[in-house]
Order: C-alpha cells, then structure tokens, then sequence
C-alpha cells in the first residue's frame, strides 16, 4: 500500500466511522493516518480524537492531506462538498460510499483524469467482517485499484458488480444485516420463552449465523446443501424447516428485498 499513506473522510457519520475503526482494528493503518471533516466541529472532535483521528475543518483540508479519500457526505451534499475541491481531489484516489451515485453521474460533474470508484460498505466492516460492493466501472489505475483493494480487503469482502447490479448488491449486504439482527432476535426470542438466558441466547444466535455465514465462504457449498446436512430424516431440524416453509419464510425475504428494489 505504498500509493495510501493517509485516509481522509469527507463526512463522518456512522458509515464513514465504522470504516475507519474497521481499518484501525485490522492493523490496516494507524489512527494518526486517518482524518475526517463534518459540518459540526465539536461533534467531529468527539468522534475523531478520543480514537487518534485527526479532525481537520473543511474537505479541502481533507482532500490536501490524504493519499484516498472517502466522500462519505449525504448524496444530495455530494455536488456541493466536491464542486470547490475537484482539482486537488483529480490528484488522489477517491472512493464514494454516497447512496444512489454511480460512475456516471459522477462523470458529469467531474474533471477528466479523476481517479474514481464506487463503492457500497455495510456495518459490519467497523470488525473487520464487512462487505464493500463497487461498480466494475470507475476510472482507477491498475495501482489504484490495487491500493484500493489491498487496504479495504482488511476490513471486508470486496464484490465487483456490473451498474445495473450496484443497488440490488447494496440492498443486499447493506439492507442484510437488519434481517440478519431480526433474525438473531427472533431465534433468542424463542430460546428465552423455553428457558435460556438472554444474554446465552444472543450469543449463540449471532455465533451461529457467524459461523454458518463462514463455512459457506470457506466451502463454497450451496445454501440448500448445508440445510440438507442438517436435516436428518424425522429429526427435529426439518420440523423447524418445515414450520418456517409454512409461514412463508422464504417468502418474505424475498418480498422484503423486492419492496427495497421497487421503492
């Protein structure tokens, strides 16, 4: 990673935060080579300095600092935020996490020889679990891309997807873990009515998905495969399936992502 010494956020609210402590936990940097700018000052300093960031008061301060750059401002601040900063950001690596903003939008408001990519993080990155999907078009180098990957594969799983497939990859991975927590809940919820501790409860739901979620990376075996490996014949596993089948389980996740794609 010798191309990014210094990462700058331009906008630090929780996306942007869980970055840059997915990063420090990884090792990836250190705090003192992250800095960040956001509209109010003392709350910046509150998030920044008690981790080792560095706070710094406008995003040309930013942009002058870092080797990457994060834009991480609301997508309606995007045009604003950049729009007095394209010559310094032109010489730098900068990586969108702004909602709805792809290559091409950003083609039309930046200068040629920008060097761009567009990417979607989800909340788990802030441990170093994450998944960060980017467009397979953006205007990086060879190195740059390199530079990109290497740092943020510390942080998550780094999925290249065609534009047309960019929102549905974010629905998916971004939207997922509040499906993934409703879940973690609901099972606890069912291990508490017979008896188990919450705490207990809790735990071994997320270590379950945690785990699950782990052997099918590692393994590649098909989703359907591992719940036949569970399911033996008349045993209680496939009783639970079957429940779940009834009550339109499936179902309704899929729904769930449809009414996200169609909003």
């Amino acid at each position: 990673m010798s191309t990014v010494r210094n990462i700058g956020f331009i906008g630090f609210g929780n996306m942007a935060q869980a970055m840059a402590e997915g990063l420090i936990g990884a090792d990836a940097v250190r705090p003192d080579q992250i800095c960040a700018c956001a509209k109010h000052w003392e709350k910046l300093k509150a998030n920044t300095e008690a981790k080792g960031f560095r706070p710094l008061p406008t995003a040309e301060d930013v942009a002058r600092e870092a080797d990457l750059v994060v834009l991480a401002v609301k997508p309606y601040l995007i045009e604003e935020v950049t729009a007095p900063i394209w010559n310094i950001l032109k010489e730098k690596i900068v990586v969108s996490v702004a909602a709805g903003w792809n290559f091409s939008k950003y083609e039309a408001i930046m200068p040629a020889g920008s060097r761009l990519i567009c990417t979607i993080p989800n909340t788990p990155v802030s441990v170093g679990e994450g998944i960060i999907v980017c467009e397979n078009r953006h205007s990086l180098t060879e190195e740059d891309y390199q530079a990109f990957e290497e740092l943020f594969s510390s942080i998550a799983v780094i999925q290249p997807v065609e534009t047309s497939q960019l929102s549905v990859a974010g629905t998916l991975s971004g939207c997922g873990p509040a499906f993934a927590s409703m879940f973690i809940e609901a099972l606890a919820d069912g291990a508490v009515k017979h008896g188990l501790p919450r705490a207990a409860a809790y735990r071994l739901a997320s270590q379950m998905i945690a785990g699950t979620g782990k052997l099918q990376l590692q393994t590649g075996t098909h989703p359907g495969a591992m719940k036949d490996a569970v399911c033996s014949p008349g045993g209680t596993t496939i009783v639970g399936v079957s429940v779940l089948e009834e009550k339109g389980f499936r179902a309704a996740v899929i729904d769930a992502i449809d009414a996200i794609e169609s909003k």
